[in-house]
């Protein structure tokens, strides 16, 4: 479920409204660090409805055990390292709403865990995970880009639900807390996970941008008519200004090749923001706890 499926967004702002490029501002209220953490380790699973955060953790890491104890071997029959999926499952969570590849994901489990997988094992496993839905990979935005932009082709890497990330890391509320690093790339999932369902709603579809001039784009929703926006997602309101410096930047640079076709639209997404507004260079922000589709 999205946030405002489990009732954690007031649904405020629509973002087929935001991808139309229409906007009122609206005051959503104060967010808390610690209800956006809960948000992440909570996960989005049904069953958590009306549990404590606590209780709520223990669901993403029993969809684990069953998975690795039994469903992976049920798909096909066909017998699964334990061990060597269990090391893949805690790599992805290591590098969660990263672009690494199965290379970086193989050199990863041998630097951390002192253990070794090759890269064919790698690329298998990890179809299994895309095949049972474990994986929900974001993928690069390019169709409307060409010309002199060269865009680099990884996707970005998700489990399907930010709490699964959390599960294997062993993060809870109080370390997360302690770790805003971490918990940056785990909000990043949790607010793509949103941004996909919502937009496929309305018959959107998210991507990621990057390109070799080391220009960055969190989330790109493109519409069926073939107009995107472009995205930023960022915890704190004091990343709003340099996230909306950063969307400006490759709109510009986008814009100026003959061939380029430039965001309709500009956003942050933000954790801790209490109102929706347009800025004055036109940069739309919005709290990830006021969106809806």
């Amino acid at each position: 479920m999205s946030l405002y499926e489990s009732g954690a967004s007031s649904g405020a702002v629509s973002l087929q409204d935001i991808c139309n490029g229409e906007i009122e501002s609206v005051m959503t209220g104060d967010v808390q660090l610690k209800d956006l953490i809960e948000l992440v380790v909570r996960g989005g699973w049904p069953g958590n409805l009306g549990l404590t955060t606590e209780q709520s953790m223990a669901i993403p890491k029993a969809y684990l055990e069953a998975f690795v104890d039994d469903d992976m071997d049920r798909l096909d029959g066909i017998k699964r390292n334990k061990s060597k999926m269990k090391l893949l499952l805690k790599s992805l969570a290591r590098n969660e709403s990263t672009t690494a590849t199965n290379k970086i994901l193989k050199n990863d489990i041998k630097e951390i865990d002192d253990d070794d997988i090759d890269t064919d094992t790698i690329a298998s496993y990890l179809d299994v995970l895309k095949r049972l839905f474990l994986v929900e990979n974001q993928l690069p935005f390019s169709t409307k880009i060409r010309s002199k932009l060269r865009v680099k082709q990884a996707e970005k890497r998700h489990l399907a639900d930010p709490s699964l990330a959390a599960s294997l890391l062993g993060a809870t509320p109080d370390k997360l807390l302690h770790d805003l690093n971490t918990l940056g790339f785990l909000f990043e999932s949790l607010c793509e996970r949103d941004l996909d369902i919502y937009a496929k709603s309305f018959g959107g579809k998210l991507y990621h941008y990057q390109d070799y001039a080391n220009r960055e784009i969190d989330s790109v929703v493109e519409m069926p008519d073939g107009s995107w926006s472009a995205f930023e997602i960022k915890l704190g309101a004091n990343q709003i200004d340099e996230a909306a410096r950063n969307l400006l930047e490759i709109q510009k640079n986008i814009s100026n090749d003959p061939d380029g076709i430039p965001p309709s639209n500009l956003c942050v997404i933000c954790g801790m923001s209490s109102a929706a507004y347009k800025r004055p260079d036109g940069v739309i922000v919005v709290p990830i706890t006021a969106l809806k589709n």
